[in-house]
Parts: structure tokens; sequence; C-alpha cells
């Protein structure tokens, strides 16, 4: 329950009038609040936590939202949605019509851009100040990035692009050591040797104090100044940030409200671009998220006195552990089996593999494009690359996936995690589109199952499969089917024909296979006779056994957890129409509609786009009856 000082915070201009001791006692509030509501909600508990003084510094000097913080990623804003007068609607944070958990410009004036993926607060940044700029206005434009962050490329591109341009622009650099999992990469040591530079720090800071001091004439200064600048290359390994253009600042205690608000200060006054590179740790003022911040990353449900996670202990295994275990039983006789995540080994499974098989794991931080590119490259050398990332992050290496894996034909397997639906998230992580952009890519082949079983036939396929291959699965526990039966491999195209029917066929695809078995059952009791038929490929699909099927029933259902657009019932239209069927049989296609799904829980998400159980028997049985 909110109290005291936070109480009295509905917006910025609130912060800009305490002083630093309220400031500290403000933090503290923050912090318990943000535990109390992400305790029962769920979010991202560990990187908020370490950025309350920072957040709180943000906005007692600058003047939002005229001024504009975007944040990178976006997980870390929790604090900025408190006090820009969402401090009640917190409480429903990633629910159903509550706030989402990442910036959301159709949210709040003060969200000045939508960050779900990583990497991008500096492009757009820099957009915003050109813009600024053009338009003769004379706002500030601050980039809150984090160190994990800086492993995308496209953070690089941005920096190269506005050390050139030279506008006005304020980079944050949150150093937290740490993104999801632990970083990796040079940016990453970089980093580390500029924390550590102590020696250098310690001269900087005993020499500004010395003159202060003094008062010795502007060109002394100026020299003393230069020299202070060689003593730095000399004990800062490089100073690649002043070589693309900017002005560095730091390293900065980001816990410090002091010293915060003084460099922010000073940083709103330099012409040009600034980077200040602020020092805060991950899941500070919680015990627990400060042991394991990797746990407390993005979490759900948990004991505020443990911190340990409600969970139901009985739930079945999670799709993301079937698919690392058997990934690891796989690699344990085929030595040319390599894994390659984006900064996500626990959250794709591939953490199972890492402990393993650690030669054969290759972490790449976020760099998706990076990693499939990498992979493309391992496929050509001899090696059996699988690539492991959730389906909305694989959007973001689209153009590798076509062009150097498919127009190869490269064996490398995508495993495409959180495919469909994902709840508390949103629209920013639901993995609805990976049916319809893949499946227009020659050479592809992509696959789903229908329980956690065939997963482990289908990677089993996959692994044995000459060429590029998809294998997507949805988020959380299977279905609790038996997965001790010996692995085997599935014939390529081939679908499964579960039952029978002379009213209506229903072909369905992973998640949604089991519904169209339970809407078939349900069917039957109406007196309608549906066959369900289990598609595994959805490129290449089985149209032998789909032209049947039409044929025998006159009326065919498409089930998906993907996109209507372009996915796998616009595959099945497709292969009708092909064979002049479409005169003769009808259709239905349910899936995704051609909209954003916003978060919340996934039961109430799929009963408002018609896919929940009640509405998929209802919209079948009124297309057998009326056509529509």
């Amino acid at each position: 329950m909110t109290a005291g000082l936070l109480n009295k915070i509905d917006s910025p201009e609130d912060i800009k009038k305490l002083n630093f001791d309220a400031l500290k006692e403000l933090a503290e509030e923050i912090r318990e609040y943000m535990i109390e509501v992400i305790s029962k909600n769920g979010g991202h508990l560990a990187p908020n936590l370490g950025v309350v003084e920072l957040t709180l510094a943000l906005h007692k000097v600058f003047n939002c939202p005229k001024d504009k913080i975007i944040w990178d990623v976006g997980h870390q804003s929790y604090i900025h949605k408190i006090i820009t007068g969402r401090r009640e609607a917190f409480k429903t944070l990633r629910q159903y019509n509550g706030l989402s958990g990442f910036p959301k410009i159709q949210e709040s004036e003060y969200d000045a851009f939508g960050t779900g993926h990583s990497s991008t607060s500096i492009s757009a940044a820099l957009g915003m100040a050109i813009a600024r700029d053009l338009k003769g206005e004379n706002n500030e434009v601050i980039a809150v990035i984090g160190d994990g962050s800086m492993t995308g490329g496209m953070a690089y591109e941005a920096l190269n692009n506005a050390g050139d341009l030279q506008k006005k622009l304020i980079i944050v650099l949150n150093d937290n050591e740490m993104s999801i999992a632990k970083n990796v990469g040079a940016m990453s040591d970089y980093l580390y040797q500029l924390r550590t530079a102590r020696t250098y720090n310690r001269i900087k800071k005993d020499l500004e104090g010395w003159l202060k001091q003094k008062n010795y004439g502007e060109n002394i200064i100026n020299i003393v100044r230069r020299v202070k600048g060689s003593v730095k290359y000399l004990l800062v390994p490089g100073s690649v940030f002043e070589h693309l253009g900017f002005k560095y600042y730091g390293p900065v205690d980001g816990h410090n409200l002091e010293h915060l608000v003084e460099v922010l200060e000073t940083a709103k006054q330099t012409p040009g671009p600034v980077i200040i590179h602020v020092i805060t740790k991950k899941g500070k003022g919680y015990a627990p998220a400060e042991e394991s911040p990797n746990k407390f990353h993005g979490t759900g449900p948990f004991d505020i006195k443990t911190g340990k996670k409600i969970a139901n202990p009985n739930a079945p295994v999670s799709y993301t552990e079937v698919f690392g275990k058997t990934l690891v039983q796989i690699a344990k006789d085929n030595k040319k089996i390599v894994a390659i995540t984006a900064a996500m080994p626990d959250g794709t499974g591939l953490n199972y593999f890492a402990d393993a098989y650690p030669d054969r794991f290759f972490d790449v931080g976020i760099a998706e494009q990076h990693a499939v590119t990498a992979a493309a490259g391992m496929a050509a050398a001899g090696l059996r690359p699988v690539v492991a990332v959730y389906s909305t992050f694989l959007q973001r290496a689209y153009d590798s996936v076509l062009h150097d894996i498919a127009m190869q034909n490269l064996p490398v397997v995508l495993g495409l995690d959180r495919a469909g639906l994902v709840g508390d998230d949103g629209y920013t992580h639901h993995g609805v589109f990976d049916y319809a952009y893949l499946r227009l890519i020659p050479q592809m082949t992509i696959m789903a199952p229908k329980d956690e079983n065939e997963l482990r036939h289908m990677l089993a396929t996959a692994l044995d499969f000459n060429g590029p291959i998809a294998l997507r699965y949805p988020r959380g526990s299977g279905l609790g089917v038996d997965i001790t039966e010996s692995l085997h491999t599935l014939p390529i195209g081939k679908a499964e024909e579960l039952s029978e029917g002379s009213d209506v066929c229903l072909w369905a695809v992973g998640s949604m296979v089991d519904e169209a078995v339970k809407a078939a059952a349900e069917l039957k009791e109406k007196g309608i006779c549906a066959g369900v038929v289990n598609m595994r490929f959805v490129k290449p699909l089985d149209s032998g056994l789909l032209v049947k099927t039409a044929m025998q029933c006159k009326n065919i259902v498409t089930l998906e957890e993907g996109t209507i657009e372009g996915g796998a019932g616009s595959a099945v239209l497709e292969v009708l129409n092909e064979n002049g069927l479409l005169e003769s049989v009808r259709v239905l296609n349910l899936g995704i509609p051609d909209k954003y799904i916003p978060h919340g829980d996934k039961k109430l998400l799929m009963r408002d786009i018609g896919l929940d159980h009640d509405s998929i028997v209802t919209r079948i049985a009124d297309f057998l009856q009326n056509g529509d």
C-alpha cells in the first residue's frame, strides 16, 4: 500500500519540489510499492529496483513531457510510470485492461516511445532530436539504455550517426553488469574496464578538487584539462565514446542522487551528444533480487518474505524445458550440434545445453541478426546449429533468415519459443506472425507440435533435416502427456489425421490441436460429425490429405494461434485453390485477427478474439448452419 511521500506524487512537478533527503525517502517507498505489486502481478522487478534513484534524478532535472525520455529496454520504466500520474493504476500492471509493462505512447503523454524490444532508443532519440531542430524547438531528448541493450548492433549504428551529426542528445548508459543473463562480449569487457579504472577516477577527483581551491587563469586551467585528458587516455583503455564524437561523463554512482542530479544538469548544458555512464545494482533494496537478479528479471508472483515463486507444483513440464533437455539428449550422440542464444539462455531452455556442453554453447548478446547469420556460417562449415529465440525477437533477424540461411539452403534449426499469445507482456512480445513471415520464404520448412511429446520428435526431425527448418512452440506448461517415448523422426510435410468427419474437418496446428479435439467432441453432441487433422507442418502442407478431407466433408475449418493474414489458413486456401476446390468447398479460417492484441490473461485475450473453446464451437456451428 502506498504511504507517506509517494501518496503525494501525482506528476514530475512534485518530484522537483523535494530535497535530496525527501527523494531518498521516496526512493525507498517506491521500492516497497513495486515489490508489493509485482509480488502479486509478476513483472520485471530487478531491473526497476536498480533504476529508482536514476529515474527520480531524471525527472528532477528534466521537464517531461516536453523533454523526451526513452527507456531501453522499456521494462525498466515502472518508476517512470508511478511518478507520471499512474501511481494508483500501477496496481493493474500487466493485468487485463491495466497498465502495460512497457512504455506505450497510447497510455500516457509521458511515454515518448514504445520500447518492448532492445537497442532502439538511441535511434529513436536521434530521430526526435533531428525533428526538434528542424521544427525550431528546444526540448531535451534522453535515451536511457541498459548495458545489455548495448550488445545490439542497432545501438552502434545509431551511435555512429549521432556522433557524426553532433545533435544535442543525452544518452544515459545504465550499467548494471547484466541484462537478463550475464552480459557477454567486448563492450561488456570495455565497460568493466571503465568501471574499474579507479586510479584515473581518483586522480581526476583529486585534480578537480585542487583546481576549485585555486584561482588560476583560464589558459592554465585549459592546459591542466589537456593534461588530465592525457592521463585518462593512459589509464583508461580507449575512450570509444569520445572517439565517436560524444562527451563522456562517468562512471557515475547510479544510487547517489546528488551526484546524478549534478551530472545530469551538466549534461543538460553541454552542446552536442553526451553519454553518461551510470553504475547501478540490479535488484537493489530487495535481498533475494540482489542475490539472484536473473531470477527476478522477469518474475511471476512470489512470496515477499522468502522470494520464492508462487507456482503450481503439479503443473506439467514447460515446452521450453522439454526443448532444452531434448536438445541435450540428442547432442550427446551428435558432436556437430551447437546451440546459440541471443542473451536468453534460461528463457529458451538452453541453460541445460550450456551446462552440459559449454564449448558448444554460444550466447551472442542481444543480437538476433548476428545470432542467425553466425549460425548460417556454422552450418556452412559443417556444424548443426540450433538458434533458440522468442518468436517476437526472430522478427529482428528476418533478413538473415531469408538471405543467409534459406537462400543458401543451410541446415539451421530455428527454435521459436513463446509462439502465439504470451499474455502479460502484451503486443510487443506476442509471437503471432512467424507462420506468415516464414511461410513465404523459399526452402523453409515450418512445423509446430500438438503437445510436448511431439515437440521432442519434431526437434529430432529438425536436426535430421538437411535444410532450414523452424520449430515453433508456445509459452508455459505442456498438456501433461507422457514424454518418455523413444525419440523418432516424423515424415516431412505429412499431417496426422486424428479423426475422420463427414460434416466438417478441423485443420489445426500447434497449440490449437487440443482445442480442435475438444471442439469436435462438443460438436458431436450437437449432431455434427467433425474430423480433426493435426497439421504438424505449415510448410510443406500435406496437400494430399487436405484435398481428400475437403472433398469428403465439403467444409474445412482452420485453427491457428497466429495471424490469419498469410498464416496456416492462407496456406490451406492456396492449396484448395490450386486444386480447383474453392467453388465446392467452404473454408472458415480461425486465428489472430488483423490487429495488435493487448496484454492480459491469455484466456481473456483468446475469448476476446474468438479463439476460446466456447467461441470456437459457436463459430463452427454458425458456419455450418449459416455459412458465415
